[in-house]
């Protein structure tokens, strides 16, 4: 057995393992207490998000190779930087393999994120990056037509896109995002809904937050992947839209904000 095939195996089996998820479960609510997702950063920008999610991003951009990577939900920027931190490495890796000298100025690989609030201090830490020059802004509600208009412009000309949707997280609002943007998923790429983890968490976590059991990205997932199998929908590049739930994820992380949120497009 290949080492490949000695990770699925040990995969398959932490996922038939209910009481070392629902341990995960409770490291999550225990060390929320502490703010933990709020201790990283990326390449000095903070990263709002699990270190597990990241190594997750890390192995999806390397096996899709996307030429953007569309986010909604800016907040400090350190997932935009991480993003275009791994294209960067893309085309470093693609020149050595092809033998050329990389050159600097080729930045067809880019990052789009959208919030409907960019804050000034954090703009200018973005644009201040060395990064920069591969990161495009849109500030506009992630649901407006206006700005879902401005992204289906941009996106004219690529090939191969991945999706992150981290910002409002009601069931209404991710609903409107995943209808807007998932059918700009490229085909064997992803559509990430992050914090899914709400609808398994308690409600009192978020006392000032309008999502909870119920009313969250999760439901937002099911819903979605409901109206694909009853109603059907259309992709961008013209095929039937189709995602499924990459359960390998989420069970070789085991901690995650995004279980059920890491959808795959498949033909």
């Amino acid at each position: 057995m290949n080492h490949q095939d000695q990770v699925a195996a040990k995969i398959k089996s932490l996922s038939s393992d209910l009481q070392l998820r629902r341990n995960s479960v409770d490291w999550v609510i225990d060390s929320a207490r502490y703010c933990y997702s709020y201790n990283f950063s990326w390449l000095g920008r903070p990263i709002i998000q699990y270190p597990q999610d990241m190594v997750a991003m890390q192995e999806l951009i390397w096996q899709v190779k996307p030429d953007l990577i569309i986010e909604t939900g800016i907040a400090h920027g350190g997932s935009l930087i991480m993003s275009a931190s791994m294209l960067a490495l893309l085309d470093y890796c693609e020149a050595v393999e092809a033998g050329k000298p990389l050159d600097p100025q080729a930045t067809r690989r880019r990052v789009l994120g959208i919030d409907i609030d960019i804050r000034a201090h954090n703009r200018a830490a973005i644009e201040a990056h060395p990064m920069s020059h591969r990161i495009d802004m849109i500030q506009g509600s992630s649901i407006a037509q206006e700005t879902i208009a401005q992204v289906h412009e941009y996106v004219q000309g690529y090939e191969r896109i991945l999706i992150c949707l981290d910002s409002n997280h009601t069931h209404e609002h991710v609903l409107a995002e995943l209808e807007a943007y998932a059918p700009l998923t490229s085909q064997n790429s992803y559509c990430i809904v992050f914090d899914t983890i709400v609808e398994d968490l308690p409600d009192e976590m978020f006392p000032d937050r309008p999502w909870g059991k119920g009313n969250n990205p999760k439901t937002a997932v099911w819903e979605y992947l409901r109206r694909l199998q009853e109603e059907g929908r259309q992709a961008s590049d013209g095929a039937p839209l189709r995602f499924e739930i990459d359960k390998m994820i989420e069970s070789k992380l085991l901690i995650t904000v995004a279980p059920d949120g890491y959808l795959r497009r498949v033909k």
